[in-house]
């Protein structure tokens, strides 16, 4: 069974344990129609479910994490052979992690109206069936981010398809505005909370309301992961820039004032994607960030070839108090009709030195022949 996670949202907490979901506002019961709601409004959390005294111990152990990119796994009609079924044979092996966390892009739906309406020559909606949530825990996923630009791509209707086909499958999600997902693992709490700069994510861009929301998870948790959709798409987009960053004319964040705000606020490890490409990693105040990690896997959706086909699973243990323990990173890569496997050429290794050593300096992250991750 998967381990207890819990969600806390403004006036709200969603406790998912095995199939048992529990929607409460102040206490109450929610209303159907409140739970299969359209966009949230953008809120912080009102009250966590746990109090911590400044005077707690440290949880003994570790917890081990991994984490990946972008996944959209196919878009009806263009569907992976067996029904998805192998999707993610190839790389299931180092996916293990007591928390092992991607990025969905897209919906898990049926029906519904697509926000593309009849078609745009720079406008994308994804939808694969929400069965395929079998195959994310199949292959060891225990939360997927919501936090991006694709999660609403047909409306609420197919978020609420998306939340209801991810609980069958005891999978948490986190993304959402005042979401903080808790994964238990042994005596250590793991929060995980997603941004992205849209109105139905957290905001990447109200750097303000970050810091309150990871300050509220640190809080409340022994530690921290912060996820986030953010920085502009494509293969020239590898570097990471001061600054705010835009594409097609949307503010994607300013992602290295973004990383370094939630880390003073308690982050112990910033997670990023949503570039489509590799890049860069950093250490800030002694925590890793690590700004995009790629396509993770994309079938017939993802421009692929050169650096969009290069991708990583980020493994990294962290100690009960936050503190880095160690890290690697498995090199990747998108094969045939963007089917994610292993990469035997190893090139993320060769792409994140150099990226990380280019943009960042004395605070990269030194990557080893063999993929170790060290200051």
């Amino acid at each position: 069974m998967r381990p207890v996670a819990l969600v806390l949202r403004a006036g709200a907490v969603v406790v998912a344990a095995g199939f048992l979901f529990s929607l409460l506002v102040d206490g109450a019961p929610a209303p159907a129609a409140e739970q299969a709601q359209a966009a949230p409004k953008t809120v912080a959390v009102k009250k966590a479910v746990v109090v911590r005294k400044a005077t707690r111990a440290v949880p003994a152990g570790v917890v081990t994490i991994a984490a990946v990119g972008d996944i959209v796994m196919g878009s009806t009609p263009n569907l992976p052979p067996a029904g998805g079924r192998t999707f993610f044979n190839g790389v299931e092996t180092d996916l293990a992690g007591d928390v092992v966390l991607g990025n969905l892009e897209g919906t898990l739906s049926t029906g519904g109206s697509s926000k593309c309406g009849t078609g745009s020559a720079n406008c994308y909606s994804f939808q694969t069936p929400p069965s395929y949530a079998a195959w994310l825990r199949k292959a060891g996923f225990t939360v997927m981010n919501l936090a991006n630009n694709h999660a609403f791509d047909y409306g609420p209707s197919g978020q609420a398809q998306t939340l209801a086909a991810l609980g069958k499958q005891r999978l948490a999600h986190t993304g959402r505005p005042g979401e903080i997902t808790v994964q238990q693992v042994g005596e250590i709490e793991v929060a995980i909370v997603g941004f992205a700069p849209y109105p139905w994510a957290q905001s990447l861009t109200d750097i303000a309301a970050a810091r309150r929301l990871v300050k509220k998870a640190a809080a409340n948790a022994d530690v921290v992961i912060v996820t986030m959709h953010a920085g502009a798409e494509g293969a020239d987009h590898t570097h990471v820039r001061p600054g705010t960053e835009t594409y097609l004319g949307e503010n994607r964040g300013n992602v290295v004032a973004f990383s370094h705000a939630v880390v003073d606020a308690g982050a112990d490890v910033v997670i990023g994607h949503g570039p489509h490409v590799l890049r860069g990693m950093e250490w800030y105040r002694g925590h890793l960030i690590a700004y995009s990690l790629g396509n993770f896997a994309g079938y017939k959706v993802f421009a692929l070839g050169g650096p969009l086909s290069q991708s990583a699973i980020l493994r990294v243990t962290l100690r009960g108090d936050g503190g880095f323990d160690s890290g690697t990173l498995v090199p990747t890569r998108l094969v045939g009709a963007g089917v994610p496997a292993l990469d035997p050429t190893e090139s993320a290794h060769g792409i994140v030195r150099t990226l990380s050593k280019e943009d960042f300096g004395a605070s990269a992250v030194r990557v080893s022949a063999n993929g170790d991750l060290t200051r």
